[in-house]
């Protein structure tokens, strides 16, 4: 599929991943509907930092994806949906689960449902690889079992289960991306990558973390957003359940050696029991198998782990992102 032209709505293009996606898209032609969170700020989050000139070729759609009459109303007459919109905080969905499988569950049906009643010729669902769980092999590939070890990742299980359903009952044009962990400028401080460098970043020279023996796969936000585009240009994508992720892994304590060494060599690091996750919610390990993206797109990481945290943290460094950031709280 040719994306050129098409009229494309992106759900969550006020979050991270989603506002660098929106500009992908519009990079590649697209006649682009941001669908932003409804608040009384009148605030479309990191699309508000946009320059006009690319403001004026975006349409914003302001709504909450709970609700199935204005998802239908922003669904209408778009062709492809990638739907990214999400609450996605572990340590939040262990007291507020209610909210997670109403925002990520039946706000995925919500949109497979207008979507299928619209025809839309493209549905990309945002995944995680949260859904999988600790490794019980790895590389992880896409049949690997799917285990719910938070609330976040059993709403996000649910919600790919409903996606497959839509694509096997009604033959939904569905594609279930499954980015690894993703970072980037643009990141909340509930992501460990922004804890680091905010917390060196403001003269500390300790870093406060939970636990540091967890070992991720860690992939530049301008990577998986090419990702998500290959995905829905590909007619074998189809029906398939995709993982996105550069195949490489590094423990916590590892990274945040790296990053001190980029940023304050004499910094030390604290482990923090109320940082860490209860035992058997705790995903240990996660490092993804590749080859199926690579087999049917032309998709390949470009952005090496420490190019990727250079560019993070000089984006950080400017004055009017560090101030966003709460460093001496625990942010969940």
């Amino acid at each position: 599929m040719n994306l050129s032209g098409k009229k494309v709505l992106v759900t969550g293009s006020d979050g991270f991943i989603g506002s660098h996606l929106v500009e992908a898209l519009l990079e590649e032609g697209c006649n682009l509907k941001a669908f932003v969170y409804y608040n009384s700020f009148n605030s479309c989050g990191w699309i508000d930092t946009f320059p006009k000139t690319k403001l004026k070729h975006i349409q914003i759609f302001a709504g909450d994806v709970r609700d199935p009459n204005g998802v239908r109303q922003a669904i209408k007459g778009v062709d492809i949906v990638f739907h990214l919109a999400a609450l996605i905080g572990i340590p939040f969905s262990y007291h507020s689960p209610d909210s997670y499988v109403d925002t990520n569950v039946k706000g995925t049906l919500n949109v497979l449902q207008a979507s299928r009643d619209f025809s839309v010729e493209r549905v990309i669902v945002t995944s995680t690889s949260e859904v999988y769980g600790t490794a019980q092999y790895v590389p992880i590939d896409e049949k690997h079992p799917l285990q719910g070890q938070s609330p976040y990742s059993a709403s996000k299980i649910a919600a790919d289960k409903i996606a497959e359903s839509f694509y096997r009952s009604f033959g939904t044009p569905v594609i279930i991306a499954r980015p690894f962990n993703t970072y980037g400028p643009r990141q909340s401080a509930r992501a460990v990558i922004p804890t680091i460098i905010t917390q060196l970043l403001s003269k500390k020279n300790e870093v406060h973390l939970g636990s540091l023996h967890p070992r991720r796969d860690l992939n530049y936000v301008s990577d998986i957003c090419d990702g998500f585009v290959a995905l829905a240009k590909c007619d074998n994508a189809i029906g398939k359940e995709i993982n996105i992720g550069c195949g490489e892994e590094i423990s916590i304590g590892d990274l945040a050696q790296l990053i001190i060494s980029l940023i304050n060599p004499e910094a030390k690091i604290v482990s923090e029991n109320s940082r860490k996750r209860p035992e058997k919610s705790e995903v240990e390990r996660l490092l993804c198998n590749n080859n199926l993206i690579k087999q049917i797109t032309c998709w390949k990481p470009k952005v090496t782990i420490k190019k990727g945290l250079v560019k993070t943290i000089e984006w950080v460094k400017n004055v009017d992102n560090l101030k966003a950031y709460k460093t001496d709280i625990y942010n969940v």
